[in-house]
């Protein structure tokens, strides 16, 4: 599988190891070529220092034609943007946001983004230790309905593109969760 991840922070550079050493053809880009320390000396994939959320960069750094495309770094536009033209202008459909905050995770997977949200996974994780019920807020939301260009928005264009046990899951069947994030 070829795997691509925006965000060489804690989780990208734990998930780059774990996905290489599986076998995968992983694909890190981040702005910050210091980043790529978190990488193991051992890492047989590619570490591109670049913008995420540019076209160009992407497919300089082999990104088109991957099965999975990952934006973990710290700003959710960021995030939701690098999602953005890995869906429309490289054809991937396979991708995941890394949102912070849980009402705007719930309206990018509205709009066909996948998200990912720190904010309920840790909340849940900590009301578990303590013995309390799950927030009931999901952690993980798949993509509802088409991407937002097929949702009455006009696509991007070359100028624009330049918790613990209880994490719930929303709308996906068997499938696993795991957390993104830089930092």
């Amino acid at each position: 599988m070829k795997i691509v991840i925006v965000g060489c922070g804690r989780v990208g550079a734990v998930l780059a190891e774990a996905y290489d050493a599986a076998g995968h053809e992983v694909i890190v880009v981040d702005l910050s070529t210091r980043a790529f320390d978190r990488l193991p000396g051992e890492f047989r994939g590619s570490a591109v220092r670049g913008d995420g959320t540019d076209e160009d960069t992407l497919r300089r750094a082999g990104a088109e034609g991957a099965d999975a495309f990952l934006a973990l770094t710290e700003g959710d536009n960021r995030n939701v943007m690098a999602t953005q033209v890995a869906t429309e202008k490289l054809g991937i459909e396979q991708v995941l946001a890394k949102i912070n905050d849980p009402v705007r995770a719930a309206a990018y997977a509205e709009l066909g983004i996948a998200t990912i949200c720190r904010t309920t996974m840790l909340a849940d994780a900590v009301s578990g230790f303590l013995g309390l019920p799950p927030s009931g807020i999901p952690s993980m939301i798949a993509a509802r309905g088409g991407h937002h260009a097929g949702r009455g928005h006009e696509p991007l264009t070359s100028a624009g593109a330049s918790g613990g046990a209880s994490a719930g899951i929303a709308g996906t069947e068997g499938a696993g969760a795991s957390a993104g994030g830089e930092g």
